[in-house]
């Protein structure tokens, strides 16, 4: 599947915030936001008045970075989230959420979303007891996840583990520190998920 392989530091200084696409990096003063805060590009650090569209398409792209989706994968989790009961901007945002690599980063087997992505396409995890490498794998409720067996000597992740040892899961995930494994307890609320994300704005846009 196609996906972004230029420089990740531009989508963070596109969009005037840190996206943490680049683990550890982005919390170092190596951050290319820290030296170059300003949007990427020639006309970079001229000024610009934003419409309403340009507020809602800014929206929708870094919702779409934070995860690392392509458009058309967004735009097929939309229709998901419109065909569920609630609110569509919750629901959509709670669908990226329960994306298998998500859950890994969350977890703290990965530092960043990308790395998450590769050690699932690598089959490093486990669903139930069954292997999945694949992404965009839905959990859901009652579900356990865990470090395949074979895997848990891999030096990446031990590395990992131990550097997020005292990262918090969300509470939607119960985490089991000692054998490795989390069960996701319930659907992320609203409230559950940390990032600065104006949902509201996703939905106006492709409901026009």
């Amino acid at each position: 599947m196609a996906r972004y392989t230029e420089a990740v530091c531009r989508l963070c200084r596109r969009e005037g915030q840190k996206l943490f696409l680049k683990g550890d990096r982005c919390y170092t003063d190596k951050c290319a936001m820290n030296s170059r805060s300003y949007p990427p590009g020639q006309h970079g650090q001229g000024r610009s008045k934003t419409s309403e569209y340009g507020l809602q398409l800014r929206e929708k792209q870094k919702a779409k970075r934070y995860y690392g989706l392509l458009e058309s994968q967004f735009a097929n989790y939309f229709e998901m989230a419109e065909r569920r009961q609630g609110q569509t901007g919750e629901n959509l945002l709670a669908i990226c959420e329960c994306r298998l690599d998500n859950v890994i980063y969350r977890l703290g087997f990965a530092m960043s979303r990308a790395e998450a992505r590769q050690l699932v396409s690598h089959g490093h995890f486990t669903v139930n007891g069954k292997k999945v490498n694949i992404p965009s794998f839905q959990v859901k409720p009652g579900m356990v996840i865990a470090i395949k067996e074979t895997s848990r000597d891999i030096e990446k992740i031990k590395n990992n583990v131990e550097a997020n040892a005292f990262r918090q899961p969300p509470k939607w995930l119960e985490y089991d520190a000692n054998n490795l494994t989390a069960k996701v307890a319930a659907v992320p609320a609203r409230e559950d998920i940390d990032l600065p994300i104006e949902e509201h704005l996703i939905v106006e846009l492709y409901s026009k």
